[in-house]
């Protein structure tokens, strides 16, 4: 049996980071602990290439114009989409996440999706960190773990 391993090592790996900078202070900690846990997996400032565009609704776009460019070997998504009092925050949402799978399918690049969906500034705050992080280990566990498929050919 041929297991392949979760493997987070980042050192020869380039990734795009698409953020939005609609709630841009959240954004900002998400960015901020995304980064320190990608160099914690050994990516270098250098292999890192950040893109903001206005909103969540926007980021799937730019992960789709990044991913056809074939540079990356994953990109992240952050942003944070709080509820208000109408029924946009249902289809930005639902469509940023829908949008962004939708990129990574097409074009076999895995995306971590650090976009956050809340019901308030409060419980964004409180996620950040983590889901900053989490997203940039994905990316590097994910993008491994393609390589390792394309190395059993």
């Amino acid at each position: 049996m041929t297991e392949l391993k979760p493997n987070l090592d980042g050192k020869n790996l380039h990734i795009a980071i698409v953020m939005s900078r609609f709630n841009e202070p959240i954004c900002r900690g998400l960015l901020d602990s995304c980064k320190k846990a990608l160099d914690a997996c050994g990516v270098s400032d250098e292999q890192i290439t950040l893109v903001t565009v206005p909103g969540a609704l926007e980021i799937p776009v730019a992960l789709q114009k990044l991913a056809q460019s074939r540079r990356y070997h994953a990109l992240i998504a952050l942003g944070a989409v709080v509820r208000g009092e109408t029924y946009h925050f249902e289809v930005v949402s639902n469509e940023s996440a829908r949008m962004t799978m939708e990129v990574q399918l097409e074009s076999g690049i895995p995306i971590a999706n650090g976009i956050l969906t809340t019901e308030n500034e409060e419980q964004a705050l409180v996620r950040v960190a983590e889901k900053g992080a989490d997203a940039a280990r994905v990316a590097v566990e994910m993008a491994n773990f393609m390589k390792a498929v394309d190395d059993l050919r």
